[in-house]
């Protein structure tokens, strides 16, 4: 990054893509670049009590493409949500 982009405020990342609800959970994928691919990464929240509860979560899976890995890791938060629920945040 440039110092102009860092003094202008220019260069700021994307945002993600925007998250899909699951079983009352909101599932944020956000896959981290690494060799050869991108791992399977993302969060998890819930509103529990008025307080937004995380579970963040990383997998060692390397997928080449970043949709790809998205799409994998949405299917993975589904997976940990129907098998954990709420206790995952515990």
């Amino acid at each position: 990054m440039s110092i102009f982009s860092k003094l202008f405020g220019g260069g700021g990342s994307a945002p993600g893509p925007e998250p899909e609800e699951h079983n009352g959970f909101r599932i944020f994928p956000e896959p981290q670049s690494d060799a050869g691919g991108f791992r399977i990464a993302g969060r998890i929240e819930k509103e529990i009590g008025g307080e937004v509860k995380v579970h963040r979560f990383l997998r060692a899976d390397t997928i080449q493409s970043k949709e790809e890995a998205q799409r994998f890791t949405v299917l993975k938060a589904r997976q940990i949500i129907d098998e954990q629920g709420e206790r995952i945040f515990g």
